[in-house]
């Protein structure tokens, strides 16, 4: 059973298939892209304790793979104490991965980790508090969230305000009233990487580093391999097998990591595939979702093949209504593109709705032709009637 099923789901429910494995989607809302090629699935609330429990109950999956925030995480880690099903890669790790809280006290104050200086905020004068102490700029986020949702960039007091309710309301967890915040100082970081780190039944693989952009904490493209100083890929992956070790279990990780000369300081970790290893749909003859398949499983992990400079670009669609796909004869003219239309069923706002993925001879030319691409697809938001 796979919690959450977007274009990141979809792609795990598709390499677990692959391997004969039946498979079941649930998301918040029907159509969700993994429902159109599950075997079946399930629309509710993952935040509701109660109706996660009796789905899980009534299908009684061998494995749960979260591929969200927003769960009942005490419900999954009761599930498997009473023998129910199986989380992974682990209740503990899906628990304190699941807000931005438990991770971020987890790697600066248990393992001792560098990481950008932070305080966590309840109310509005909390923030304001909070803000002061960090320093500006600064950035407030929801503890629960992703892909930037909830997220500012605050460089004035006065935008506190505005800042604080954008992060109770646009949170994953906002349906529950959650309003707890972090307010994150600035890192001034050379450049953002995503490091994948595969933990298995033979060991810790490592992929090679992701470089990425973002706007507004959202992810829109991606490239690998980062080129790093001499000295830093081997410091990321000490730092990140220590962060993943102490979450345990098996699967991928996404550890993001700020680079600073050759300093290297811990942002998230995510325990499954990251939305900025869409790249590897390209860039490895093993995905980062076959690899966190294979590794739930407790299949080996053999070696990675890199397929050579690799990017990924995001579409985004915005309106309100069914997204429409012109002109995908024109972004797949471009040599060596392959392209995702992720089949999400409306846009309601500001939404990921496809990538396109690429080679080539080095990095700038394989972003070159994903962003070509990208931009080549033409989307437009209908209004349904």
């Amino acid at each position: 059973m796979v919690l959450g099923s977007g274009e990141l789901g979809k792609e795990v429910v598709i390499e677990l298939q692959r391997l004969g494995i039946e498979t079941i989607a649930v998301d918040r809302y029907a159509g969700a892209p993994a429902m159109a090629v599950a075997h079946r699935c399930h629309v509710l609330s993952m935040l509701d304790g109660p109706a996660l429990r009796q789905v899980i109950a009534e299908e009684r999956p061998a494995l749960v793979i979260p591929e969200v925030e927003a769960i009942a995480t005490d419900t999954l880690a009761a599930l498997e104490a009473e023998g129910i099903t199986r989380v992974v890669p682990n209740p503990r790790a899906v628990q304190l991965t699941m807000d931005r809280e438990g991770i971020r006290r987890l790697a600066a104050e248990t393992l001792g980790l560098a990481t950008s200086p932070y305080v966590f905020a309840d109310s509005e004068d909390e923030v304001r508090a909070a803000v002061s102490e960090v320093g500006l700029p600064c950035v407030i986020k929801p503890v629960m969230s992703s892909s930037g949702h909830g997220q500012s960039v605050i460089r004035r007091t006065e935008d506190i305000a505005a800042a604080w309710q954008e992060a109770v309301t646009g949170g994953r967890a906002a349906t529950t009233g959650a309003t707890r915040v972090i307010v994150e100082g600035f890192v001034d970081f050379d450049c953002e990487i995503t490091l994948l780190t595969v933990r298995h039944r033979d060991g810790v693989t490592f992929c090679p580093p992701i470089g990425h952009v973002q706007v507004d904490g959202d992810y829109r493209e991606s490239w690998q391999p980062q080129p790093l100083p001499e000295g830093v890929w081997e410091r990321a992956c000490a730092i990140a097998d220590e962060v993943t070790g102490a979450l345990g279990g098996w699967g991928l990780f996404g550890v993001e990591l700020f680079i600073r000369g050759d300093e290297v300081i811990f942002s998230e970790v995510s325990p499954r595939p990251h939305d900025t290893g869409l790249v590897t749909l390209a860039s490895q003859d093993l995905s980062e979702f076959a690899l966190h398949v294979r590794a739930c499983l407790g299949f080996p992990v053999p070696g990675i093949t890199s397929l050579g400079p690799s990017a990924s670009c995001a579409v985004i669609a915005e309106g309100q209504g069914v997204p429409r796909y012109d002109q995908v004869d024109v972004a797949l003219a471009e040599p060596t593109v392959q392209l995702r239309i992720f089949g999400k069923p409306t846009v309601d706002g500001h939404r990921r709705v496809a990538v396109a993925v690429a080679r080539g001879n080095d990095i700038d030319e394989a972003r070159r032709r994903a962003r070509t691409a990208a931009q080549a697809l033409t989307v437009t938001v209908e209004p349904v009637r």
